[in-house]
């Protein structure tokens, strides 16, 4: 007799399917994991040759989604993990992110790369309790 799984998966409304073996979302344990997610559009359109500041905007707004199609909400954030292949742009993209999460200040890495799949410029990731 096969066993439910400990966790769940979801593909949250809204947002193009994963590009590849994954779930946008998994929850386990009361938290919510939210894969890497590039700056593609919901109709699956990859960014990668659209200003910086529009492919930041797109990528908070897909783990937006992504938080909220899990049963979460960003102000359950808790860690968050951005990489990013110009850390010159890291200032404007703090600020981006500090007006997109507002109070909220979540655990954080930043970690600077070469190159991202798609040639992306940013690529985030999260945790967030349910």
């Amino acid at each position: 007799m096969e066993s439910a799984p400990f966790w769940t998966m979801t593909t949250p409304e809204g947002m193009a399917p994963p590009g590849g073996h994954y779930s946008h979302v998994a929850s386990a344990g009361g938290l919510l994991f939210v894969s890497g997610q590039l700056p593609v559009a919901p109709d699956g359109k990859v960014l990668s040759d659209a200003p910086f500041e529009v492919q930041a905007r797109q990528v908070l707004a897909n783990v937006a989604r992504a938080v909220h199609g899990g049963g979460s909400s960003i102000e359950k954030i808790v860690q968050v993990r951005v990489y990013i292949t110009d850390i010159g742009l890291w200032p404007g993209f703090n600020a981006i992110y500090a007006e997109w999460i507002g109070a909220t200040r979540p655990a954080r890495a930043v970690v600077p790369v070469p190159t991202l799949h798609y040639g992306c410029s940013l690529e985030i990731e999260a945790v967030a309790a349910l």
